[in-house]
């Protein structure tokens, strides 16, 4: 039997992680032996990973590192990863050099430079694998890269690698000595590809893989809105970070309001940027008409009951949240940068806007008066394929 070990950073509920849930039941027990090791140890997700797959973690906490319990152990294991086998003072130059690099690029991310640490300061494993997966970028590339042994070896590309502030020089260069590059897009392959240009022949497209009939059976047994609200709700899922930017959906909402509309937006995950969020929502009036709702056990019930699904962001991969909207037949309003300009085709199941806030209100406004093109847009989004399923063997093929 064949030995396959995936390595995440947390198990939080989000795409990738709900992707590689799904990776998982379609991997056959019978030839493959699953492992999965998570460098933080945490994440909601740990107790929906499968009584099949191994969990090399020996105390693994199912909380988000988002939560108040979360993020006391994780600055607790930051901690301790930082000062194993004397990581801090061998890792100060990098630190030095990379604080630097990040920002002149303008994304100073410190949990990015802690991803090494992580890596090179959690355990090592004697087994040797037939395949070693990273399936996310940071902290999972570098172990896998520098302290698994396995024959083969991947990696999963899910953003777009210079947006998102990852460097060459940040990783140490740890992606030449992957056998595979997946990339989840066609325009996350091209960035990746543009930063290592030798690796182009060894990339491959590898979108996220969904259960459509899962997403349905819990849309419909869910729980979704209480409120009673009877206008217009709009949708967004992600989480609170810079990356997604919600301060412009905001704006977007206060603009819409301002003109009269009878709109609720509604934003399902959680992260360390919710405080000034909430003060942005505050400030402009809007504690009634913009809420945070947080993470969310069953999301495909919000759903079903929205109106309009928006996913609007600085920079992204590909979607899961809107593929998921794109399942249940939702009229979908996408920001025009990497990834997104790949899920929706501008003007048949959805529209491509600038992200501003403006133009983001600009586009719902429109939408919000046109219940045909709402129903059009619903209808071409359900019939939406990703052939995510022929993935799998270039994977096992390895």
């Amino acid at each position: 039997m064949k030995k396959i070990l995936f390595v995440m950073n947390t198990m939080g509920r989000a795409g990738a992680e709900k992707a590689l849930l799904e990776l998982f039941k379609h991997i056959d027990r019978t030839e493959y032996e699953i492992s999965l090791f998570i460098l933080t140890g945490q994440g909601e997700l740990i107790s929906e990973v499968p009584d099949y797959v191994n969990l090399l973690n020996k105390n693994p906490i199912p909380v988000s590192v988002h939560s108040e319990e979360g993020r006391r152990k994780l600055i607790k294991s930051s901690l301790k990863a930082l000062f194993t086998r004397f990581n801090f003072i061998r890792l100060i130059p990098y630190f030095v050099k990379n604080i630097k690099a990040l920002k002149n690029n303008g994304v100073c991310q410190p949990e990015k430079l802690l991803w090494r640490a992580y890596a090179d300061g959690t355990p090592v494993f004697d087994t040797k694998y037939d395949i070693a997966v990273s399936f996310i970028e940071g902290g999972a590339a570098y172990y896998v890269a520098d302290h698994v042994n396995a024959d083969k070896k991947a990696a999963f590309i899910h953003v777009d690698y210079s947006y998102a502030g990852y460097t060459r020089k940040l990783d140490k260069e740890c992606y030449l000595k992957f056998d595979r590059i997946f990339a989840v897009s066609g325009e996350v392959a091209g960035v990746f590809n543009k930063v290592y240009p030798e690796l182009t022949d060894k990339t491959e497209i590898f979108p996220n893989m969904i259960d459509r009939e899962e997403i349905k059976r819990r849309a419909n047994e869910g729980t979704g809105f209480t409120d009673g609200f009877k206008g217009i709700r709009l949708l967004t899922i992600g989480r609170l970070s810079a990356q997604k930017s919600l301060e412009t959906s905001i704006e977007a909402c206060y603009l819409l309001k301002k003109h009269g509309e009878n709109i609720r937006w509604y934003v399902l995950g959680e992260g360390h940027r919710r405080r000034r969020l909430e003060e942005h929502i505050k400030k402009l009036g809007l504690e009634e008409s913009f809420l945070l709702l947080g993470s969310q056990e069953n999301p495909y019930a919000f759903i079903k009951e929205a109106d309009i699904f928006v996913h609007c962001t600085r920079f992204e991969g590909k979607s899961l949240a809107v593929q998921e909207a794109q399942v249940l037949g939702k009229p979908i309003i996408v920001s025009n940068c990497s990834g997104n300009r790949e899920q929706v085709v501008n003007g048949e199941d959805g529209i491509v806007c600038d992200f501003d806030p403006k133009s983001m209100a600009k586009v719902l406004y429109g939408l919000i008066h046109d219940e045909e093109t709402r129903r059009r847009y619903s209808e071409n989004s359900a019939k939406k394929e990703y052939g995510e399923k022929a993935s799998i063997e270039r994977l096992l093929n390895l």
